[in-house]
């Protein structure tokens, strides 16, 4: 009788197998039909092939299409596929690297000398549907080193050589199926039967490994789906995100431009848009004023000693401007990449006592990162943003308490601006690559342990992430889905044991002696540019009221009574009301038309009865007339709706 091992569930439930038993012969024991929807497997917290035996005893989680891990190891093994069709399509090509993505795939692809076609793409769709009907599996080898090279130097694919620079004898695997052989290390589906429904969604140049000096490959983005309504729901849902696109409301609305001679990547904010930013920077501030938070401010530049100090040069300083040389021989500046070296120089700028603490400095400072330009997209990824920095600089006794204000406070900036799909991560180090971190591992395992007992403390819904801690320390992330179902990090709140150390920052104890404050990093909002974009795309453009850089518009029917709306105007402006008279010689209906298009949230027209009444006809947008109002009773209520939508 050959060796038993126990399988545990996720419902803590146990089974008895033989050793060498594969996660899709424990889905079978279980029912059949959940075998058939099985396309990876998490042994002991890891993803693997489903195929792949198992012989000793693990806690086991089997992977369908609902969890994300096994919707990216169906677009890992899609990627393969389309490969292997654009492979029988156009023989020859070379191939970059080929991973899943948030929403899909993609390949990177040297064509050389053929001609691609782009506007062909159903070509290699169907190519794709006819090779998964032939249901192949995806079979696993290890391979050495050596022979790994032998097969791609006959295949001339010098990016699969240069990949297996990188990687030691003995860790190397293929996997193949069909007439398709690559270099990967996976997990794959079981077969390519698994994959109904497919598309290539679009083409774009790509730098080999991101160097702009090197080779620019042909990039293309794909999706598949195990059914095809969910195909065609998924581009229902893509042509819906192309219409709330921020960028495309985001000129419309005149919020922002850019401009290639200010610099890719370099948003200018427009009149609109700045209204935009400062009422959302004063929302923020006036929360913070009640939280008992300094408001400070920082150079958009610093000296280069600054951040090796923080260890910010070390690790982001190849990726970031290059430094800025003044006359003086030695002197350094670099573009401020992060706020918080300059707040710890603050922080020592005046003696402390624990009487002191906690001290909670806050700062709208942008800063700047040099992103490869295929990299930029819009707001979302940019390389001059504006943080909604804060620094709490406490005592350890303090942590829990301070840290818990501010996840506080970040759910009321997401409740008052109406994100409701968002969810809460702890990311943790990689305990398996503990050089890419600084500090003590008694520091980090003190951090680690309060932001967990904060947040079951505070029962939030989170999920662990190892490898998504900060460099410095590990946080809670606020991931809030966009149109699309995207998911973006928005707020942060981080606990950092370590740059109080390295700036050598102290305060004086009860006991008249030194010691090292904690540092809470924190940002509600993140980057001000990233949360404006999904902001834009979730709301369509129609912004709260208390929000809209336009909140009336005042529509009079002829020039006539001009004057009363410059009076209605003057009313508004008084009572903190924002917008514009439309004193254009238009028919009512096209002005009407036009503030609806602009998203304007009301509009006042005036005319002969209510230019004799003092009154307005106010009408909504979306949803029409609303009737006639006195100029009173029009402020009154507006002035309510505001301070209810902000919880005043």
């Amino acid at each position: 009788m050959s060796d038993q091992i126990t399988i545990t569930l996720p419902d803590g439930s146990t089974r008895k197998y033989d050793s060498g038993v594969t996660a899709l012969d424990v889905a079978m024991s279980i029912s059949e039909g959940l075998a058939r929807n099985v396309l990876a497997a998490k042994l002991d917290g890891e993803v693997q092939d489903s195929t792949l035996p198992i012989d000793v005893d693990a806690n086991l989680q089997l992977l369908t299409w609902k969890d994300d891990e096994g919707k990216s190891t169906m677009w890992h093994s899609s990627a393969h596929l389309m490969a292997e069709a654009l492979e029988a399509i156009y023989p020859g090509i070379k191939f970059g690297i080929g991973p899943p993505i948030e929403n899909g795939f993609y390949y990177d692809v040297d064509f050389g000398t053929i001609d691609f076609d782009a506007d062909n793409l159903a070509a290699i769709e169907n190519k794709m549907l006819e090779l998964a009907r032939e249901k192949n599996t995806y079979e696993r080898s290890g391979i050495s080193k050596e022979d790994a090279i032998t097969y791609f130097k006959e295949k001339d694919d010098e990016y699969k050589l240069e990949l297996l620079e990188d990687l030691e004898d003995g860790s190397i695997t293929f996997y193949k199926q069909g007439n398709f052989t690559d270099l990967c290390r996976g997990p794959h589906i079981p077969n390519t039967g698994y994959i109904k429904a497919a598309k290539i969604l679009s083409v774009a140049g790509a730098y080999w490994r991101g160097d702009e000096k090197r080779k620019q490959l042909t990039r293309l983005y794909g999706i598949t789906f195990p059914k095809q309504k969910e195909l065609k729901k998924y581009l229902e849902l893509l042509e819906e995100a192309k219409k709330r696109d921020h960028r495309k409301i985001g000129k419309e609305l005149g919020l922002f431009a850019f401009s290639e001679k200010v610099g890719k990547g370099l948003p200018l904010w427009l009149p609109k848009g700045a209204v935009l930013r400062e009422r959302l920077e004063s929302f923020l501030k006036k929360a913070q004023v009640k939280a008992g938070y300094d408001q400070v401010i920082s150079p958009h530049i610093g000296g280069k000693e600054l951040y090796v100090t923080s260890g910010h040069y070390a690790k982001y300083g190849e990726d970031s401007f290059q430094p800025i040389q003044t006359p003086n021989e030695d002197e350094e500046f670099l573009l401020k990449p992060m706020n918080c070296p300059h707040h710890c120089e603050i922080y020592k700028a005046v003696p402390k006592s624990y009487r002191d603490l906690p001290i909670r400095f806050a700062e709208f400072g942008t800063v700047y990162r040099y992103e490869q330009s295929g990299e930029l997209h819009g707001l979302t990824r940019v390389r001059g943003f504006t943080q909604d920095d804060a620094h709490i600089f406490c005592r350890p006794d303090q942590v829990k308490e301070e840290f818990a204000k501010v996840i506080d406070l970040v759910y009321y900036v997401f409740e008052n601006l109406g994100f409701e799909e968002f969810t809460v991560q702890v990311s943790l180090r990689d305990p398996n690559n503990p050089e890419k971190y600084i500090g003590s591992t008694e520091n980090w395992d003190r951090a680690e342990r309060e932001i967990r007992e904060v947040a079951e403390e505070k029962q939030l819904n989170s999920v662990v992430e190892y490898g998504e801690a900060a460099f410095y320390g590990p946080k809670l992330d606020f991931m809030v889905k966009d149109a699309l179902g995207r998911k973006w990090q928005l707020g942060t709140i981080q606990v950092d044991y370590n740059l109080p150390e390295r700036f050598e920052l102290e305060y004086t104890g009860s006991d008249n002696e030194k010691h090292r404050p904690v540092m809470i990093h924190r940002a509600p909002f993140g980057s001000m540019e990233r949360f404006i974009a999904i902001l834009i795309e979730n709301t369509a453009g129609n912004f709260p009221l208390w929000l809209a850089p336009e909140q009336i518009a005042i529509l009079p029917i002829s020039e006539k009574y001009h004057e009363y709306a410059n009076d209605v105007f003057s009313q508004m402006q008084e009572s903190d009301v924002r917008g514009f008279i439309d004193e254009r010689d238009e028919k009512i209906g096209k002005k009407i038309r036009d503030a609806e298009m602009k998203k304007i949230p009301y509009m006042l027209i005036v005319g002969e009865k209510e230019s004799a009444d003092g009154k307005v006809s106010v009408r909504m947008h979306g949803q029409g007339d609303l009737g006639t109002q006195s100029v009173e009773e029009f402020i009154s209520s507006f002035g309510q709706k505001v301070a209810e939508l902000i919880g005043q």
